[in-house]
């Protein structure tokens, strides 16, 4: 990898997690480039991370083997359009959701495209990355994107690209989720009697711990979940009370909901 020169379209968040996990394995800072029209992201990646960012696009992306787009799916076309003519032989990596790899590929006159959905655990080396690889893209080139989102936790390979859709609504959205049901149980937890740091804090820990559980067992979850439901006990009458509740059907309508907006995106923001 460190023959590579590596330029990020975008300096946000995931752009930012990015270059943090290949800074940390060992990567030069002087071969990575990254535009960034937003100035006081510009001024973060300097302070942050040593990286000095450009405004806009120009000649100096000759020389990037591997680009990283890094932008909002609305930005994406026109943000391609004016790198294209410097970017030409570069393998590219997308991280922006629902746009589908025909129009990047379109857009750059580039086949070698792989399209990722990371998520925001990644901002600390925790996150899981989901990729899919047009058939151009060499054997390579699979190994480089590996080098690059590893030092943002755990990845996978898929063979469909349509099933990136259903990794936004699982896990490219989920962290919000999660954080969703911390407030709940912080609230509730507040009701009946806790501080709500004290809450806050229990929720935190249990999170953490059944999902560390769950990834050390080769057990399914609701085997998981029964060893915890005593029948007649604490548990069992939450647990109850949430499936007459049907609140497990309106969680799989959420994440329905999450993956056809995903497909609307692509509609919306690339391009046949």
């Amino acid at each position: 990898m460190h023959q590579h020169h590596i330029a990020f379209i975008g300096g946000g968040n995931m752009a930012t997690a990015m270059i943090n996990g290949l800074l940390k394995q060992g990567f030069p800072a002087g071969q990575l480039d990254v535009v960034e029209p937003v100035a006081q992201a510009r001024e973060r990646l300097q302070s942050h991370l040593g990286i000095a960012a450009q405004a806009q696009a120009g000649p100096f992306l000759n020389s990037a083997s591997m680009v990283i787009w890094a932008v909002k799916p609305q930005s994406f076309k026109e943000a391609a359009l004016q790198s294209r003519f410097h970017t030409r032989d570069a393998l590219h990596i997308s991280v922006a959701a629902g746009i589908p790899s025909d129009s990047i590929a379109k857009w750059l006159g580039n086949e070698r495209v792989i399209r990722t959905m990371p998520n925001t655990p990644a901002l600390i080396g925790k996150g899981i990355t989901a990729l899919f690889a047009r058939a151009a893209v060499t054997e390579a080139d699979h190994q480089h994107a590996e080098r690059v989102v590893s030092g943002m936790g755990q990845f996978l390979w898929l063979r469909n690209e349509g099933q990136l859709d259903a990794v936004t609504a699982i896990s490219g959205s989920g962290p919000a989720y999660m954080f969703y049901l911390m407030e709940a149980m912080t609230d509730a937890g507040a009701e009946m009697g806790l501080e709500r740091e004290q809450a806050y804090q229990l929720a935190v820990a249990t999170f953490i711990g059944a999902g560390e559980l769950a990834q050390s067992s080769h057990e399914p979850p609701e085997i998981l979940r029964q060893r915890v439901t005593s029948k007649g006990g604490t548990t069992h009458a939450a647990i109850t009370f949430m499936d007459d509740s049907h609140v497990k059907d309106l969680f799989a309508k959420a994440l329905h909901a999450a993956h056809d907006r995903a497909v609307e995106m692509g509609k919306e923001f690339g391009e046949p």
